[in-house]
């Protein structure tokens, strides 16, 4: 199963994508997180110790060189369009609680400056986690499909986009879907409401995306705030919320085909 997970900044994508890892790890599956958010915040989430030591894919230059033929920083119109990536999983990914851990870094767009050799690798290795392995990938992304193409966005299972109430987290949500249609991702995007304090937010939500699917609505929670500002691991706060992303996991095993368990 490979479900990547979009939404405007701050609406939770990073909490959801950990909950799930947590919980399709604890059910026994084997599972990869990717955090592809340039702001890297998937680590600290899960509890992974030092997660500020983790060093992104994007920065290892000798990798970058020794796949592509380039050294970052370089001026060159020749280097590896495809370059082998199937190892670098196992070689680089982090573990920790039964959950391996990889974190992408930034993909940086035209006018900022050339970046070639890291996006070359960056996008041949999400291809490689999406279409080749035979596990469970959870893709922390940003506010878009930046990460995703025509040949990946197949392999997707789902594209969960979370949205809270407020009018820019619509509109993201909106341009989001708009993006997965582009590249023919649109039957497989589906929404979960985050930060729900009352009936009307969720009521405001359904009738602000007239048409999408909902997988859940989760729920305000402090404990979750104060988490975040004591510096713990937000998956061992918020009972509220893992009751209802364990919800939303039976929702996605339902509308796709489960993956093989961990014998």
């Amino acid at each position: 199963m490979k479900i990547a997970i979009s939404g405007k900044g701050g609406v939770g994508k990073t909490t959801l994508a950990a909950f799930l890892a947590k919980i399709f790890a604890e059910a026994g599956y084997s599972v990869l997180a990717v955090d592809a958010d340039p702001d890297a915040n998937l680590a600290a989430s899960l509890g992974f110790p030092q997660p500020q030591e983790i060093t992104p894919v994007s920065e290892m230059k000798e990798l970058i060189e020794e796949r592509t033929g380039v050294r970052p920083g370089q001026i060159t119109p020749f280097f590896k369009l495809n370059p082998r990536v199937d190892d670098i999983p196992e070689k680089y990914a982090q573990k920790y609680n039964g959950i391996r851990l990889m974190v992408m870094g930034r993909i940086k767009r035209g006018g900022s400056g050339c970046y070639c050799p890291e996006n070359a690798l960056l996008r041949a290795l999400i291809t490689h986690l999406l279409i080749a392995r035979d596990e469970v990938i959870i893709l922390d992304m940003e506010a878009g499909v930046e990460h995703l193409g025509r040949a990946t966005a197949k392999a997707v299972d789902k594209l969960i986009v979370v949205v809270e109430p407020g009018r820019r987290s619509i509109e993201t949500a909106l341009r989001i879907d708009k993006l997965a249609e582009e590249i023919g991702l649109q039957n497989a995007v589906v929404v979960v409401g985050n930060k729900i304090r009352s009936q009307s937010d969720k009521e405001s939500l359904i009738s602000s995306l007239p048409g999408f699917e909902f997988l859940g609505f989760i729920p305000y929670e402090q404990a979750m705030v104060d988490a975040d500002i004591a510096n713990l691991p937000l998956v061992d706060a918020g009972q509220q919320i893992i009751s209802e992303v364990r919800n939303i996991y039976q929702a996605l095993l339902s509308t796709a085909q489960a993956p093989s368990r961990i014998n």
